[in-house]
């Protein structure tokens, strides 16, 4: 009808609202507190990227959450198990499952709010060279009551028949190698600068001070 073509134009406008994607490591967040978060920004137009979801937890001991995960395995299509529902493996696809519930996605916002979304396991390039953002009010260490059991996402995840989680650390340790070398590079480059800002101080003292006036 009229008004449903309306309304998908509308939607096609207000998806390109925010541009800029926001890179979020999972280390160490608690599932569904994170993943309500992230559903919230991506229903309102934010492009989203979820790393080292490996490293996502989730309350409950291993053995609890094995046994949960059991019973969702259980829930099939009687007839023709094929047709789904399907039960994901790797810990970026459970993530990427666990939000789809949470944003509609049977209706075209949710589609699209959907696919603004990505999610890795690990942090591939180019994410590794770009800043990384955490969400407090999901983090384990804040919302978990100390001494209460939690389970990592690649422990349940290999437990079920993941089989990337040996080939995932050693990416992964390659990959810190690399960040500490760029780190130290980095830490030289700012000192070599901090030395040249504080010979220059006293022919800048003119310009800091009217920068400083200016508010910077």
């Amino acid at each position: 009808s009229r008004s449903r073509r309306r309304y998908s134009t509308h939607l096609k406008i207000f998806s390109t609202m925010l541009e800029k994607t926001i890179v979020v490591d999972g280390r160490d967040h608690l599932l569904g507190r994170l993943c309500s978060i992230v559903a919230k920004e991506l229903l309102a137009g934010q492009k989203v990227v979820i790393v080292r979801c490996d490293e996502i937890c989730i309350s409950g001991s291993l053995v609890r959450n094995r046994v949960k995960y059991a019973q969702f395995r259980a829930k099939r299509m009687n007839t023709n198990p094929a047709r789904g529902p399907f039960h994901f493996k790797s810990p970026a696809r459970m993530v990427w499952r666990t939000i789809r519930g949470m944003v509609h996605q049977k209706t075209i916002r949710g589609q699209q709010a959907l696919a603004r979304l990505s999610t890795f396991e690990g942090i591939p390039h180019p994410y590794d060279k770009i800043k990384r953002k955490v969400i407090p009010a999901a983090l384990r260490v804040i919302r978990l009551k100390p001494g209460r059991d939690f389970t990592v996402m690649a422990d349940l995840a290999h437990s079920v028949g993941w089989k990337h989680k040996e080939l995932l650390k050693k990416l992964e340790e390659k990959r810190k190698v690399k960040a500490d070398a760029f780190y130290e590079k980095k830490k030289a480059r700012m000192a070599i600068r901090a030395k040249a800002e504080k010979e220059c101080e006293t022919e800048l003292a003119g310009v800091n001070k009217v920068l400083a006036a200016s508010g910077y």
